[in-house]
Formats: structure tokens, C-alpha cells, sequence
């Protein structure tokens, strides 16, 4: 698995807007990218912190052909509508290492 992630600053007067803007080009640009197992955008809980946007995939090949492909680029000239929401941002990659899974404990 190859992870993707990308930190984006946003003030708080334009968390929402973002938000919004965010969720429409995932559900409209991610749908059928190959290799593409899960994208997830994580709100912060304090002002101080960013977004984050993780994007799994199968593997790094998959990735480079999504960032190489005619609807991440749409996607992201279409972000420029988010752009102005984003004071900052920064992209890492990542080789899975290890899943620890467990079963829902109950509490009562």
C-alpha cells in the first residue's frame, strides 16, 4: 500500500466553505481512479492544526499514474476554488509498515 497525505492550513472563518468544496471534488474526481483504496479527509480540533487529506493506494505506481492522469488535473485546477481557502499545505508519502485492527469492545 502507498499513502499520500496532504496537510492544508485553513482559517477558521473558511473551515466550512472548504469543507464543502473538499467533499465535492472527492466525490466527484475519485470514484474509478485505479488503485485508489480510500480517501479520507481528517478536520482538525484545534485552529492551530490542519486538514489532512489521505489517499490510499495499492501502490506508488497507481498514485503517480492518478497524479499523472487528465482528472487529477481537473480536480485540481477546479481547486482553485479551495486554493483561496488554504494558507498552507504540504504533501508526504508513505509506504504502509503495519495495521492493527480490532474488534469493538463493548462498555457494558
Amino acid at each position: 500500500m502507498f499513502i499520500a497525505t496532504n496537510r492544508l492550513f485553513v482559517p477558521a472563518e473558511r473551515a466550512e466553505e472548504f469543507e464543502a468544496h473538499f467533499r465535492d471534488n472527492m466525490r466527484t474526481y475519485l470514484p474509478g481512479v485505479p488503485g485508489l483504496l480510500r480517501s479520507t479527509l481528517l478536520k482538525p480540533t484545534r485552529e492551530d492544526q490542519p486538514y489532512v487529506s489521505i489517499n490510499e493506494f495499492e501502490s506508488e505506481e497507481d498514485f503517480r499514474a492518478w497524479v499523472a492522469s487528465d482528472s487529477f488535473r481537473e480536480a485540481h485546477q477546479r481547486n482553485r476554488g479551495i486554493a483561496r481557502h488554504v494558507t498552507g499545505n504540504a504533501v508526504e508519502t508513505f509506504e504502509h509498515a503495519e495495521d492493527l485492527v480490532l474488534p469493538r469492545q463493548r462498555t457494558a
